[in-house]
């Protein structure tokens, strides 16, 4: 908190805020590489990722093997997997790598300038890279899950993302848009120093919210694209199931995510957090005083010419 800011509060009568907003990122941070802190950050994303696609892929294969709903979890439980899978990661990895384990979000970070360049590029790789291996690439090529259910795993589609019948692929896009505009939305309010600072008694509240969102969106979209939401999700079970209906819809679960992130993104940071707005006003406040001390400067100039009288 800024000096100016400080007066101004407490000439208003308002105590003075309790959080302090972070320093934008930079665009290019080249001394991250010397960082342990940052491999291991890269690290903890392409487990955590590689941990989320074996559960979630795994019950979504569990779910569509069963002919009938009473052996099954059903809609409900795959939702329920996939939004206890991120609460548990985000949970475990926010103190790591900020617990993204979505090139959505990480994208989304990197527009509100949370995150430099190259940490967000190489996040995107490694949560990719643990997709794959999550749902196929981990044991002499064959996978975790595609070898311990691999008849399964082809019979019903391998949990690849893909437009349903009865959908257009402009539905399905918009479903992916607003479905990550939810999520990223969700990140930005719970992860906002504002609130951190209010519930800092509540540690475990930040992951709740967002495992909640991701729960919710998956009842309202697995119907429409099963639900990607998350690009490396998609891109790990496309790769593995190799099926041309993997691929024809693909482009989807990438332009949706981003441009859903970008909103989101937009919205938190231009509309509720008055980015735009403080920017300007900043700049007008610097523009005032510059303009006091340019009359200060000519009153006193003034003063000596009529001393000199």
């Amino acid at each position: 908190m800024t000096k100016e800011e400080r007066r101004e509060s407490e000439q208003q009568g308002f105590p003075p805020k309790d959080y302090t907003d972070p320093p934008p990122a930079a665009l290019i941070e080249t001394s991250e590489f010397k960082l342990w802190s940052f491999y291991r950050a890269l690290i903890a994303e392409f487990v955590a990722t590689l941990l989320f696609l074996y559960i979630t892929i795994a019950t979504v294969i569990g779910h569509s093997r069963t002919s009938t709903n009473c052996g099954s979890v059903g809609v409900l439980g795959i939702a329920w997997s996939f939004g206890g899978m991120i609460f548990v990661l985000v949970y475990c990895t926010a103190g790591i790598s900020g617990g993204h384990i979505n090139p959505a979000v990480t994208f989304g970070l990197f527009l509100a300038r949370k995150v430099s360049l190259p940490r967000a590029i190489l996040y995107m790789i490694a949560q990719c890279l643990g997709a794959i291996c999550g749902t196929g690439l981990a044991i002499c090529g064959t996978g975790l899950v595609k070898s311990f259910q691999k008849s399964f795993y082809d019979r019903y589609g391998g949990g690849a993302n893909y437009v349903h019948h009865g959908y257009t692929k402009g539905v399905g896009l918009a479903a992916e848009i607003i479905g990550t505009f939810v999520l990223v939305y969700t990140v930005f309010s719970a992860t906002d120093p504002k609130r951190s600072a209010r519930d800092s008694h509540v540690p475990v509240l930040a992951p709740l919210p967002i495992g909640f969102a991701v729960f919710m969106v998956h009842l309202a979209t697995i119907p429409i694209t099963g639900t990607g939401i998350n690009p490396a999700r998609s891109f790990g079970a496309a790769v593995i199931y190799g099926h041309k209906q993997s691929w024809d819809d693909h482009w989807i679960f990438w332009v949706g995510p981003f441009a859903g992130a970008a909103l989101a993104a937009a919205y938190h940071q231009y509309i509720l957090r008055a980015a735009a707005i403080k920017a300007l006003g900043s700049f007008r406040s610097n523009g005032n005083v510059e303009l006091e001390e340019l009359v200060a400067r000519r009153s006193c100039l003034c003063l000596k010419y009529v001393g000199l009288q």
